[in-house]
């Protein structure tokens, strides 16, 4: 919906006394109510949870999960960092430390939507892009860069074409020979980092395939992407939840992984051999 809070304001004429109510608390209240559960903003308004579905469905979602990622979508990217932490005391309360298992709850409630709207048609094609690519570079900035160093590492294990770029001051060099059958992974998650974009728009002006993983549509990411990879990051706090994107790089590796399931066990012989040489890995019993 292009402008939730605007369609809220335009139907209060129209709503229920008790609808009417909801509206306006979610109007006055924009920056905790998109991270509230419906129980809570049933109970702070002092509607019923019924009156919360209700009220979704008058606006014309499907349900309160629909509305409530409008809401956040509005919201998320226009608060700054202090606001988002602000933000958190607002959502989280430590009543009997329930606010922890809040917390999980959030990130469970990220791959559930990450699971109900993955394309699978275009996580295999990523697959296929990775496995038959003359390159593969990762871009990533800030916090996504742990994400874009959890890609790398295992891909590397299994292909030996794999870069990770964390800088836009690289490029030039870094994609001088760029071309389309190499591949670009870009990974970036509300607030954008306007390096990665830079990158990644840069490797789609020089022609290579382009692969966006980001947490929707509507991320400034898409429009350079030949395939959008969308997990959902939600959480009321001054962090992303990575837990979701994560579980998806968890897939794309694992798939890689079987399907040159025959390519690479050699490999990781060879490198069980040498990490037991170089004494990698704790052993049980060495501690005594």
């Amino acid at each position: 919906m292009a402008n939730v809070y605007q369609s809220i304001a335009e139907k209060i004429p129209s709503m229920s006394k008790a609808q009417e109510k909801l509206g306006k608390y979610i109007l006055q209240n924009p920056n905790n109510v998109p991270f509230l559960t419906v129980g809570k903003l049933a109970k702070i308004v002092g509607v019923s949870e019924a009156t919360v579905v209700r009220f979704a469905t008058f606006l014309g979602y499907s349900g309160f999960p629909e509305l409530q990622e409008d809401l956040q979508d509005s919201l998320r990217q226009q608060l700054t960092t202090s606001e988002r932490l602000q933000m958190s005391t607002q959502v989280y309360d430590d009543e009997q430390e329930r606010w922890i298992y809040d917390i999980f709850q959030d990130d469970i409630s990220n791959i559930r939507s990450t699971m109900k709207k993955l394309d699978i048609e275009a996580f295999q094609k990523t697959v296929n892009l990775l496995l038959d690519a003359n390159k593969i570079y990762i871009v990533a900035s800030r916090s996504a860069i742990s994400l874009g160093m959890f890609l790398e590492y295992y891909l590397r294990i299994m292909l030996d074409n794999v870069e990770f770029i964390t800088s836009s001051e690289l490029i030039a060099e870094k994609f001088y020979q760029l071309n389309k059958k190499d591949v670009v992974i870009g990974i970036s998650f509300p607030r954008y980092t306007k390096s990665t974009l830079k990158m990644f728009s840069f490797a789609k002006e020089r022609g290579a395939t382009t692969i966006a993983l980001t947490d929707n549509l509507l991320s400034p990411l898409v429009p350079y992407a030949d395939i959008p990879l969308t997990a959902s990051s939600r959480m009321p706090t001054f962090i992303d939840s990575f837990v979701a994107p994560l579980s998806l790089i968890n897939a794309i590796i694992t798939h890689v992984g079987a399907s040159k399931k025959v390519d690479i066990s050699k490999k990781l012989d060879e490198l069980e051999s040498k990490w037991d040489y170089l004494d990698i890995f704790h052993k049980k019993g060495e501690d005594g």
